[in-house]
């Protein structure tokens, strides 16, 4: 092979060229912040392919469908169309595509339903019904973490009744019925031909354990070369999968993971460091390669140096140096605020700054909190000032209820036996089968230890319900026999009609109902999309026909991402720390800095929680190229009541000479500081050393000063204080025992105070 055939190494920098080249046995990639991750594993597939191996030989495994298909995009501009060969997907996408093949060897039809986290909790609240358990006492989310994390270890019903441990905390939380649910839960999935998203990693193993000599041997031999994206955020169960596919005698061992440890944040999905701090253990004996890209090309030298200087404080952690070729570029700037209300005004003010003087447009600003819940102050300061904003993390698209509604449909059409399906539209638009019948349907199906579509018309109802679910009966049948040789769209767009779901849409004629109505006819677009779209397997599907069974697996396995609808309008973006994973702007506010909320409260009861906190800000800061601002305020309303604050630790890890200023931030564990400010001053917002008051210039004589109550000061009154001296009250906020005041004092810098009243000592003019 010519060199012009490498061409495509050419823009590589020498250690991600090693990475690329480095094709042949077991290989660590450390890859830091914006240090071409991608770019590496992309042209790795690439160079392999070009190297003579065939594009289905090579399996890479990835966490969101969206960096599935630009992987694929990136491979086809070196090797063309061959990259569309390559087996590219999520976790769940790729191993879902396996089971569609070999599921009938662990007792699932080919056709399994996906059951969504809506369809889980439904399920398992029956089950909770059905048991006569308190529905408070066993909360169907705590009772569906709770088998996930079994599902996650590998635990089944009968090994988690055997974990005495296991058992204890059940009976501590005082839910002992946890392991029937769990028991129960698994044969109804079974029985109704589901697999829910935990299921598509569990099953696999189970499939690849059960068969060694036939599923898992053909799978090694197939999979010449593994590549795994964002490795530290896999969880135990996913690695035990891969492991499984790269074991000797019959696998190459030729496996490639990149990711970082400092970016590992998804502990509460289950996901574990130890994996990418083991992996070069693990694969020791084998002559593992170990490469470190610590180049960055998205940030600058200041914040760069600052994300250093801040993961050194964690224990755990692969040693490495980022560093950036972009210059210093802008000091982080730093905003405290009195309240979270003034943070919201100072964010909005800062960002109409950095566009008027940097000429940034919205799409490059991104404000990052670490809780949904704190968008809504600054979406209201982001109205007032007339910039276009968009928050990330809400309802998504196909969790809408209309929506549900036909893809409900359209999955009992290809699954009958889809229990949650079928109860979801059994009544829906009304045909007379109230709860009472459905009952009676799902008691008779129970006592015969079969799905409830068995026994449908089996049941003693009135005539009515019963000729009801006659005409049900025949409806799905004809579709469902119907869906053998149509395509999606044409079933998808004759069911809505004839079930007459598309009657009660359009009889409500309010501006919701025409929503609705406007939501259904996305769905069918979406549809249609996907029935004329030439490139089906983008989602790692492998199916290569235009089946409302393909498309049903299509949508089942979007990530979040992926929901997203795509606009060109330029909005500032608004989002969880968690969601801006992968992403990068020109200007990043990371806001809310403070003890209990950023790092969260809940982290603070193990180093391995605020270890997990700080990778969080590691990711947070670094998502930023040229201007990042760091703001947190002294008080804030969280549940209702007003909660003073301290500035979060993280701040304090940021060395000083990258801070453009660094009187907005105290250090806590500074003793003499702490004699040295009056205890006013963390109510006050004012975070920097303080001489005594008596060597401060006043504005008024101490000897005649007398404070008023705080309760009688209103608005537009003028009062004095001793150290800015008079102005005028210009408005009050808060409720009655944390009003807040912004005053107008005359003749200082700075002139508008925002003022705790009850602290404030102020006295009322005549």
């Amino acid at each position: 092979m010519n060199q012009s055939e490498h061409s495509y190494l050419n823009g590589l920098n020498d250690v991600q060229r090693k990475a690329v080249e480095a094709i042949d046995g077991p290989v660590l990639v450390v890859a830091g912040p914006g240090s071409g991750k991608t770019r590496v594993l992309t042209f790795r597939i690439a160079h392999i392919i070009q190297s003579g191996a065939a594009p289905w030989e090579i399996l890479a495994l990835t966490f969101t469908n969206k960096a599935a298909r630009e992987m694929k995009e990136r491979i086809a501009q070196v090797v063309g169309q061959r990259a569309s060969k390559v087996w590219a997907g999520t976790f769940h996408s790729i191993f879902a595509r396996i089971l569609r093949v070999e599921a009938e060897k662990i007792g699932y039809p080919s056709n399994f339903t996906i059951y969504d986290s809506d369809d889980t909790k439904s399920l398992i609240g029956t089950i909770i019904k059905e048991m006569n358990l308190d529905k408070n006492t066993y909360s169907a989310n705590a009772i569906r973490a709770r088998i996930s994390q079994a599902k996650s270890a590998l635990i089944t019903p009968t090994l988690y009744r055997q974990n005495q441990e296991l058992m204890e905390q059940d009976r501590a939380a005082k839910r002992p019925y946890t392991v029937e649910i769990y028991k129960k839960y698994t044969a109804r999935c079974n029985q109704a031909g589901a697999m829910d998203f935990d299921d598509l990693l569990y099953r696999l193993y189970e499939l690849l354990q059960k068969n060694p000599d036939g599923v898992l041997d053909k799978y090694r031999a197939k999979f010449k070369y593994i590549l795994v994206d964002e490795f530290q955020d896999t969880n135990h169960l996913q690695y035990a999968i891969v492991r499984k596919l790269v074991e000797y005698p019959s696998s190459p061992r030729n496996i490639c993971v990149v990711g970082d440890d400092a970016q590992s944040i998804y502990a509460f999905r289950g996901a574990t460091i130890q994996n990418i701090l083991d992996f070069e253990k693990d694969f020791a004996p084998h002559n593992i390669r170990v490469f470190k890209l610590e180049q960055n090309y998205r940030s600058t030298e200041h914040i760069v140096q600052a994300a250093n200087e801040i993961i050194t404080n964690n224990r755990n952690q692969i040693p490495k140096k980022i560093w950036s070729h972009k210059g210093e570029g802008q000091k982080i700037k730093i905003v405290k605020a009195l309240s979270d209300t003034e943070e919201g005004k100072r964010i909005g003010d800062t960002i109409l700054e950095q566009k008027n003087r940097f000429h940034l447009s919205n799409s490059e600003i991104a404000i990052l909190y670490r809780t949904n819940a704190q968008s809504r102050i600054f979406e209201e300061y982001l109205r007032r000032y007339n910039i276009s904003y968009r928050v990330f993390g809400g309802v998504s698209f196909y969790q809408r209820k209309e929506v549900k509604d036909v893809i409900a449909y359209l999955r009992l059409v290809v699954n009958p036996n889809d229990e949650e399906a079928l109860r979801r539209v059994i009544n829906y638009p009304k045909r007379g089968i109230g709860a009472s019948s459905v009952e009676k349907i799902s008691t008779l199906a129970a006592s015969q230890n079969t799905a409830m579509w068995n026994v449908l018309t089996s049941v003693n109802l009135s005539s009515r319900a019963q000729n009801s679910l006659m005409g049900f009966k025949h409806l799905i049948d004809t579709f469902t026999e119907r869906a053998k040789t149509e395509n999606a769209f044409t079933i998808a767009q004759e069911l809505i009609r004839t079930s007459k779901l598309l009657d009660v849409l359009k009889s409500d004629t309010t501006i919701e109902g025409l929503g609705r109505m406007e939501n259904v006819n996305a769905l069918l677009d979406g549809i249609q999309a996907f029935v004329e779209d030439d490139d089906v397997d983008n989602l790692g599907t492998g199916l290569d026909d235009k089946s409302l069974a393909s498309y049903l697996q299509n949508i089942a396995l979007l990530t979040d991402f992926d929901n997203e609808q795509s606009t060109s309008t330029d909005y500032v973006t608004l989002m969880s720390v968690h969601s801006a994973k992968g992403l990068e702007f020109k200007s990043v506010f990371v806001v809310g800095l403070e003890e209990k909320l950023f790092p969260s409260f809940m982290a603070l009861e193990s180093p391995e929680g605020l270890d997990e906190e700080r990778r969080l800000f590691y990711v947070a800061i670094t998502r930023a190229e040229q201007f990042l601002t760091l703001s947190y305020a002294a008080s804030r309303y969280r549940f209702g009541t007003m909660r003073y604050n301290e500035v979060s630790r993280f701040l304090e890890e940021i060395p000083r000479d990258h801070v453009e200023s660094t009187s907005a931030v105290r250090s806590r564990f500074s003793q003499e500081e702490h004699r040295a400010t009056p205890p006013t001053a963390k109510v006050l917002g004012s975070f920097k050393s303080r001489t005594d008051a008596r060597s401060t210039s006043l504005k008024a004589d101490p000897a005649t000063f007398a404070p008023s109550p705080s309760s009688e000061i209103q608005t537009g009154m003028m009062v004095l204080h001793l150290k800015f001296g008079e102005g005028k009250v210009m408005s009050i906020d808060g409720n009655a025992n944390n009003r807040i005041a912004t005053i107008y004092f005359q003749g200082i810098d700075s002139p508008q105070r925002r003022i705790m009243l009850k602290f404030a000592k102020l006295q009322i003019l005549e």
